[in-house]
């Protein structure tokens, strides 16, 4: 394949893949997903966005691979194509229940000390007071991918809360009882109750020298918008069977398998992704016709690092930041695999599912030589 063909391919898929993805996290309409975090405590952003994390690195891990290498010493193999991953949600993911630190804005504040009939001025130093301290929380209510009016609710439990009588400069404490406050947050845009995350990617495959296959995966820098920066994304992986370094064939093909990868979304997401293990075929047919069955075991891992600044009031009026900075870890450790490949000519298509803590697809075609 000419190198200005595959530079178009990538272009192409690349700009295919980000419709998908700025659809859900970039909407005209605001709010933007960032926006929506900074009015989130570190608690309540991990729960909320915990689906996507998970879901991210499950299709990361998927796709690899649709056949083992052939054991020879010396050959060429040529893949060039897409493929195309989708990880499944179900009922479960779509809302949470947690605990954790919360800072109240300037309007919840006021909601909460109301019914204490306080003269303005105390009641504007207590508020001061309350926007001014973190206050551990109960959290519940949708996650990124629930439903849209299931709002996120904050379960203050009540406590005493001291501060300067402006009127007399003495110390006052006073009881803020039970209360809720209501954000205007749930199942954010596109993603509210999506059946499953999708992604895509290039897939660039070539062997083999004593049984090893290198396959690599990448997406040219993209620039999304002022908002979200630049889109990156890259991996690879190597199989090797080792039946290569043996005197007699086997009735199959097998090999031990690496991978791993990078996506990262501006200075919001950064997604890591890591799977090994085994994986067997069976080539059944002729070179250029042919149908080959395979599965595999992994174990995997994923981690998202998530950056933003949330925000809050201070008590001059102005609105301040505060830098938040986490790592999620991805819920699936192991999976199994088991697909089709069919083979017409040069057009390679497979199609495979994935069982694990979160079941996924893949399916992807390329261009063999």
């Amino acid at each position: 394949m000419k190198k200005m063909n595959f530079t178009f391919l990538l272009t192409f898929i690349s700009a295919t893949f980000w419709a998908l993805i700025s659809s859900a996290l970039a909407q005209n309409e605001a709010p933007t997903l960032e926006q929506t975090l900074q009015s989130l405590s570190q608690s309540a952003a991990q729960s909320y966005l915990d689906p996507i994390s998970s879901a991210y690195g499950s299709d990361l891990n998927a796709g690899w691979f649709h056949r083992a290498p052939k054991p020879k010493k010396f050959g060429f193999d040529l893949e060039v194509g897409f493929v195309g991953m989708g990880t499944f949600f179900d009922d479960s993911n779509k809302d949470f229940s947690t605990s954790g630190s919360f800072r109240f804005r300037r309007d919840q504040a006021k909601a909460m000390t109301d019914n204490l009939n306080l003269d303005t001025d105390i009641q504007n130093a207590l508020i001061n007071e309350i926007i001014s301290n973190d206050y551990n929380v109960d959290i519940s209510g949708a996650t990124v991918i629930g439903d849209t009016v299931n709002f996120i609710t904050v379960n203050f439990t009540g406590q005493d809360i001291s501060f300067t009588d402006p009127n007399t400069g003495q110390d006052t404490t006073l009881t803020v009882g039970e209360s809720q406050t209501v954000l205007p947050i749930a199942g954010f845009n596109k993603l509210a109750n999506i059946k499953a995350l999708p992604l895509m990617a290039p897939q660039f495959s070539i062997g083999t020298i004593f049984g090893t296959q290198a396959t690599f995966r990448y997406l040219p820098k993209t620039r999304l918008d002022d908002d979200l920066g630049d889109f990156t994304y890259f991996g690879f992986g190597i199989q090797h069977n080792p039946a290569a370094w043996l005197p007699v064939s086997l009735p199959v093909d097998i090999a031990a398998s690496f991978y791993t990868q990078n996506l990262k979304i501006g200075d919001l997401f950064e997604t890591t992704a890591t799977a090994y293990g085994i994986n067997v075929s069976k080539e059944i047919g002729w070179a250029g016709l042919n149908i080959t069955p395979y599965g595999g075991y992994m174990l995997e891992s994923s981690k998202m690092h998530v950056t933003y600044e949330m925000q809050y009031d201070m008590p001059d009026g102005n609105i301040g930041t505060i830098p938040i900075d986490f790592e999620m870890t991805g819920e699936n450790t192991n999976r199994i695999t088991a697909g089709l490949s069919v083979r017409f000519l040069l057009i390679n298509i497979n199609a495979d599912y994935n069982w694990g803590k979160y079941n996924s697809v893949s399916a992807g075609i390329t261009i063999r030589i």
